[in-house]
């Protein structure tokens, strides 16, 4: 097998490319890894599918994956004699197999490695192979070095090393075609969110910001006809392609759509972080559009629009479009749920790198807009 392009990792790309899953394991040097994935997937016969029915298997990924969980995987790992981990799901399913590696040779608990820790220092010791298998199309953990999860503390972290960057991914479009048009719409916004973040950040990586721009004008084009045809092959193939170009954008960092996600994403009630996503754009566009007025005109001229003034209503009529909820109450959220969130989303890990400083009295206002 050879893979389709190698850019941070190796990339295995294409229609009924997870049928090659068993060479490609074989290649990364794993004969008995550990399948994470969730107990839906399961029941669909993903592993019947992708030929792995024959692995010692952990289905208990939940959106917004908890560290009770990613113990659980790590028994089973270790309980099993797992060589290596292939991940097959979103990026919940990605992002807590990243953190069951991490813990094999690294003692918990696992908060002591959070990017807000200082815990990437004390990554030092190599983790199982990761082979990383998405089955939608937003995250861009596949391509990325970071994991999220609500740990035992309550708070929902990251944690950051190029250890955790999975050996190879295998994108196949084909297994897009099952997810529901709400779950497609808000993967979807989740990978177009990094592609405008990430794009934004006060970080320096003009290559990023390249790959960035095409992933933004890609999503956009493609992300409506995804989310109402979703075996057309054309689209969830493009889509496939703009959540790898926003995780490998994002490499530089991105802002505080995502530090407002975040804590939301650590309630408990399975908020789904790209839907968040979509909700909070057009909002910290129109904040952050005076900081960045350059990349805002940027962004816009790339969707065809008149000016950069133009696009935070962009974002606002393509959520309505997709039907994405417009606003936080409609998902549930409570303003006394988020009276105590300001001050997280200030401390999270993305808000150092978001155009505009943020203040605490930012977030809540922010918070307050969407409610």
């Amino acid at each position: 097998m050879i893979p389709t392009f190698s850019y941070v990792n190796d990339v295995f790309f294409g229609f009924g490319v997870s049928g090659k899953l068993g060479a490609i394991l074989k290649r990364s040097g794993l004969d008995r890894p550990l399948l994470v994935t969730d107990s839906g997937l399961m029941a669909s016969g993903i592993a019947d599918r992708t030929g792995l029915s024959h692995l010692p298997v952990y289905d208990g990924v939940e959106t917004n994956p908890e560290e009770t969980q990613i113990l659980e995987g790590l028994e089973v790992f270790r309980s099993r004699n797992c060589d290596g981990i292939v991940a097959v799901g979103g990026g919940s399913s990605i992002d807590l197999a990243k953190c069951v590696a991490l813990l094999v040779n690294h003692e918990g608990p696992l908060e002591q490695y959070a990017i807000l820790r200082g815990g990437q220092a004390r990554i030092l010791k190599e983790v199982p192979p990761i082979v990383a298998v998405p089955t939608t199309a937003g995250s861009g953990s596949e391509v990325g070095k970071a994991a999220l999860a609500t740990l035992q503390s309550g708070d929902k972290l990251g944690v950051l090393s190029s250890k955790l960057l999975p050996t190879a991914v295998v994108c196949d479009p084909e297994l897009t075609f099952s997810m529901p048009a709400g779950l497609t719409a808000g993967t979807g916004m989740d990978a177009i969110s990094h592609c405008v973040e990430t794009y934004c950040s006060t970080r320096e990586n003009p290559i990023a910001d390249a790959i960035a721009l095409d992933g933004l004008a890609r999503g956009c084009r493609w992300v409506g006809i995804a989310t109402v045809e979703p075996e057309n092959r054309d689209a969830r193939k493009e889509m496939m392609l703009c959540s790898l170009q926003g995780g490998l954008a994002f490499q530089k960092s991105l802002g505080a759509v995502h530090s407002l996600s975040h804590p939301l994403g650590a309630l408990g009630k399975r908020l789904h972080h790209g839907t968040l996503n979509a909700l909070f754009l057009p909002i910290v566009l129109r904040f952050n559009t005076d900081s960045c007025p350059e990349k805002i005109d940027a962004m816009a001229a790339r969707l065809g629009l008149k000016c950069g003034e133009d696009l935070p209503g962009f974002f606002r009529d393509l959520n309505v479009a997709l039907g994405i909820p417009d606003c936080l109450s409609a998902m549930g959220v409570t303003e006394e749920e988020l009276e105590p969130l300001a001050e997280k989303a200030l401390a999270d890990h993305c808000s150092a790198t978001n155009p505009r400083p943020l203040t605490a009295r930012d977030c809540r206002r922010l918070y307050l807009e969407t409610l």
